[in-house]
C-alpha cells in the first residue's frame, strides 16, 4: 500500500476522506500540520494549512459554489475545493491525485483486498495468472506487479499474443538466427531475451496455437529458449505473467489450450471482476480518466455533477472500463456546459443475446446450379457474424463470446467479409 499522511484538521473537517483512502489502498497516517517529515512525503491539508505545505501536497478547501482543481505548479500544491453534493467525487480525485503512476486506480474495498494479495505475489517471482473480461484492468495489474517486483531495474515487455502474425509467433517470442527462413536477413533475440531479467507480459495467452504452447512450456520449465535455426539453446532468466479474457480451465476442458501449460502458469491466480461488480471503482478510475484526458492549463479542470455520478456507478459496463474510458471523453467533448452533467453521459445499452429467427418459408425453386454443402455453411457461418455484430452494436469482443470463437478468428472472418464485398 502506499502511505500517505492526512493532518488532523482535515479528518475533522471530513471525516469520511480516511475510510475512502483507506479503500483506494492506502495506508492512512494522521498526523499534525506542523510536524516534521520525510523529504518525500506526501500530505493532505486544508488550504488553511497551506504554510506547512510543499509542492507535492494536496489541499483542500470546503466552499459553497462550484467545485475547482488547480493542479501543483509554481512550487504550489494542488489545490481541490468542493461542496457537500461533490464530496464522493471530490475523495477519488484526491485519492488519484496522490496516488503513484504504477499503481491501478481503485476505491473499492474488494480491489484493495485484491491488490494487497497482488504486493505480495509481486515480491516472489512465481509465475501469474490474471483472468478477467476485456477492459478489467489486466495489463494495469501485470505493470504493479512488475513495479513491485525485485525486477524493476529490468524491462517490462508487454505482448498481446493475438496481434502476433501466426507465422511469425515463435521467432518473435524466441529470437530466431540470421539466414533460418525466408526473409530472415538478421538475427534477432526475440521477446523472452528482451525481457531477460526483467517481466514479460503474455496477454490473451489462450490465442496461442498448441505446437506453440509446447514450446512455451519448455520455456518455462527450463528456464531457456531455441531460437528458431539455433541448435543450442539459450539461458534466459524471465518473469511470465500470463493473461486471458476467457476462463482458461474451459479452454483446456475444450481441448484448444494445454492442460501442463495451464498448471504451468496458474501458480499465482489472479481474477479481476467485471466493473459492474465494483461500483467503488467506478468513481476511482473516472476521476484517473478525467485527470489523464483533460490540459487543466487550457481551461481547467472538468468535474462531473453528483447526479452523472450516480449515473455511472449504476450502468451495467459490458465495456469495463474501456467503455467507461470512451463515454468520460465523448462527455468532455459533447457537454453543454461547465460540468458534465447526467445527460452528457451517453450509455450504450449492454449487448442483448444472439436471437435466432426461424426464416419465412420459401418456395423452392430448382436451383440453376448444383449447391455445394460447404458454401451453404460458409454463408451460414457469415450471416451469424453479421447477426452477433448487430446485437451487440458492433463490440467485436462481446461477438465473439456470443459466437464462441476467439477475437483473432473474428478479425479473420471479417477480413474474409471485406474481401468478399470489394469482389
Amino acid at each position: 500500500m502506499s502511505l500517505l499522511d492526512v493532518s488532523r484538521g482535515v479528518c475533522a473537517l471530513v471525516p469520511g476522506l480516511q475510510h475512502w483512502l483507506e479503500n483506494a489502498f492506502y495506508t492512512v497516517r494522521i498526523v499534525d500540520a506542523a510536524s516534521p517529515r520525510e523529504r518525500d512525503d506526501r500530505r493532505i491539508l486544508l488550504a488553511t494549512e497551506i504554510g506547512h505545505a510543499t509542492n507535492r501536497d494536496i489541499l483542500i478547501n470546503i466552499i459553497d459554489g462550484a467545485p475547482s482543481l488547480v493542479a501543483a505548479a509554481n512550487g504550489l500544491p494542488a489545490r481541490v475545493a468542493f461542496g457537500i453534493a461533490d464530496m464522493g467525487f471530490a475523495f477519488a480525485l484526491i485519492a488519484e491525485l496522490a496516488r503513484p503512476a504504477s499503481v491501478p486506480a481503485v476505491g473499492d474495498g474488494a480491489s484493495a483486498r485484491l491488490m494487497t494479495l497482488a504486493g505480495r505475489v509481486a515480491r516472489s517471482d512465481a509465475t501469474v495468472l490474471i483472468q478477467g473480461d476485456t477492459g478489467t484492468g489486466k495489463e494495469g495489474m501485470a505493470r504493479f506487479l512488475h513495479a513491485q517486483s525485485g525486477r524493476t531495474a529490468h524491462d517490462f515487455i508487454a505482448v498481446n499474443c493475438a496481434a502476433l502474425p501466426e507465422t511469425m509467433m515463435e521467432a518473435m517470442l524466441f529470437g530466431h538466427k540470421k539466414g533460418s527462413f525466408t526473409g530472415a536477413a538478421a538475427a534477432s533475440e526475440g521477446l523472452f531475451l528482451a525481457a531477460d531479467g526483467g517481466t514479460l507480459f503474455l496477454d490473451e495467452i489462450a490465442e496461442l496455437p498448441l505446437a506453440l504452447q509446447s514450446k512455451l512450456l519448455r520455456a518455462l520449465q527450463e528456464g531457456e529458449v531455441l531460437p528458431v535455426g539455433a541448435t543450442h539453446p539459450v539461458p534466459v532468466n524471465v518473469r511470465i505473467i500470463a493473461a486471458c479474457n476467457r476462463n482458461l480451465a474451459d479452454e483446456v476442458a475444450a481441448g484448444r489450450f494445454r492442460e501442463d501449460l495451464y498448471w504451468r502458469l496458474n501458480v499465482m491466480p489472479l481474477e479481476l471482476r467485471p466493473l459492474a461488480e465494483r461500483t467503488g471503482d467506478v468513481a476511482a478510475i473516472a476521476a484517473a480518466m478525467l485527470l489523464r484526458q483533460q490540459d487543466m492549463g487550457k481551461g481547467g479542470f472538468v468535474w462531473p455533477t453528483a447526479d452523472a455520478m450516480d449515473k455511472l456507478a449504476a450502468h451495467g459496463w459490458p465495456g469495463n472500463a474501456r467503455e467507461l474510458g470512451n463515454v468520460l471523453q465523448r462527455a468532455l467533448v459533447l457537454r453543454d456546459g461547465a460540468m458534465i452533467e447526467a445527460d452528457d453521459l451517453h450509455l450504450a445499452r449492454a449487448p442483448q443475446q444472439l436471437r435466432v429467427v426461424a426464416p419465412a418459408a420459401v418456395p423452392v425453386l430448382a436451383p440453376a446450379e448444383p449447391i455445394r454443402l460447404r458454401d451453404v455453411a460458409h454463408h451460414s457461418k457469415l450471416e451469424a457474424i453479421r447477426i452477433a455484430l448487430r446485437e451487440t452494436d458492433g463490440h467485436r469482443a462481446a461477438a465473439a463470446r456470443k459466437l464462441g470463437i476467439s477475437e483473432r478468428t473474428l478479425r479473420y472472418r471479417l477480413a474474409e467479409m471485406r474481401e468478399q464485398a470489394a469482389a
